[in-house]
């Protein structure tokens, strides 16, 4: 028996094949999936708000840029990329492949906020010490300094990933509970 890639047969199984995965695809997105977005999304925004709160706090001082700025507790690019993996993780399993490359991600990026930008942060900050050791008799040389405030400690890393696991867990349990869905 011969096939053919022209054979009316094998083009509407193909047919039927795509069909099927568009359904799919569609139906997993009016499922659940918008839940890893909004869970995102709510993360990292509720992670830079609490910033302001730690800066009142800390500080005694409302400093409102604090909502736009990167560093400082908690760490909201922790927040939210373990905010999504756990999302994921309870959506599509702990063992799922999209579970993998989203804990993936998150470590690459929490290693990145308490590695990589918290050194850069650093070394800003002694550039800047020796920007005005060596400008100070040439004040028009240069008086913009660079920003030091980059980085996380590994605390606020911590605290960042923990709460955006929270989130996620207590988010997507409302969201089973309460029914919540894309119509």
């Amino acid at each position: 028996m011969e096939f053919s890639l022209l054979d009316p047969g094998l083009l509407t199984f193909a047919q039927t094949t795509a069909a099927l995965n568009v359904q799919d695809a569609v139906q997993n997105m009016q499922g659940r999936g918008w839940q890893v977005i909004a869970v995102t999304v709510f993360s990292s925004s509720f992670a830079q708000a609490l910033k302001v709160i730690t800066k009142l706090v800390t500080t005694g001082k409302l400093d409102l840029r604090m909502i736009a700025t990167t560093g400082g507790m908690p760490s909201s690019h922790s927040c939210c990329t373990m905010g999504m993996a756990v999302s994921v993780g309870l959506i599509e399993g702990f063992n799922s492949v999209s579970f993998a490359i989203a804990l993936c991600l998150a470590f690459i990026v929490m290693y990145d906020a308490a590695g990589v930008r918290r050194t850069v942060g650093l070394q800003a900050k002694v550039l800047n010490q020796m920007m005005v050791e060596l400008f100070s008799e040439h004040p028009k040389l240069s008086t913009e300094r660079i920003k030091e405030f980059l980085g996380h400690t590994p605390i606020e890393v911590f605290v960042g990933a923990t709460l955006g696991c929270a989130i996620a867990i207590v988010f997507n349990n409302l969201a089973i509970h309460q029914h919540w869905h894309i119509p």
